[in-house]
């Protein structure tokens, strides 16, 4: 499907930053597509700003706002208590069918016949809306909303955290090059990664590990 265009749902974290290459690589013409919902920090924007620009991207952003939950920000898990803790503190009902709706109402203005984003059901956090079977749901839903249903892509969903990693240097992308972090220390004046949230914790197991990983194959 090379010189198809594609919508990436992009915040500028590793798995939605090694959609976007992983897109371009398999000659995708992307559209790097933002969402801001009035989240709490911006930095992840920022940094998708620039990846966009550095992967010579078209980059597009998208204003909206509800009246999202106030959330709670786990400190200092592992990696197993994620898997085991059952729905994250952090998860905001409705944004990734939100994203999803928006991703494909923007793929129709684009020209793209397919929507991409970085969803991950192996070393998720408690999130549900992240698992294949979402992404079915919301696959049949669309194909009864309109004539000509485009192709949702989740590259990443059952890959580990590490085996994302993997790909991302694969890919040409370091460790401080994308932004995960939940809770960032600003004390400096420059933000920094706490080092403590799950984001951060997932973040660095994923690059700690990704050594030990020899190949990978990507759901596309």
């Amino acid at each position: 499907m090379s010189g198809e265009r594609a919508i990436i749902l992009h915040s500028g974290g590793l798995d939605s930053t090694v959609c976007l290459l992983l897109a371009k690589a398999r000659g995708r013409i992307p559209r790097s597509l933002g969402i801001s919902y009035g989240q709490r920090h911006h930095i992840e924007m920022e940094y998708a700003e620039k990846l966009a620009a550095r992967f010579g991207v078209e980059r597009r952003v998208i204003d909206v706002n509800w009246d999202t939950p106030q959330i709670t920000i786990p400190k200092d898990r592992t990696v197993d208590e994620m898997k085991t803790f059952g729905i994250a503190p952090t998860f905001v009902p409705g944004r990734n069918a939100v994203f999803l709706a928006l991703a494909c109402a923007e793929a129709s203005g684009f020209g793209a016949t397919e929507v991409w984003l970085g969803v991950n059901a192996v070393d998720y956090s408690g999130y549900p809306d992240c698992r294949e079977s979402f992404l079915s749901a919301f696959r049949t839903m669309w194909a009864e909303a309109v004539p000509t249903p485009l192709r949702v892509v989740a590259p990443l969903v059952t890959l580990t955290k590490p085996e994302i990693a993997f790909l991302a240097r694969e890919l040409g992308l370091k460790k401080g090059d994308t932004w995960s972090c939940y809770a960032p220390d600003t004390s400096s004046g420059t933000p920094e990664p706490c080092g403590h949230c799950d984001a951060c914790q997932l973040h660095n197991h994923a690059w700690a590990e990704s050594g030990n990983v020899t190949a990978v194959t990507p759901a596309i």
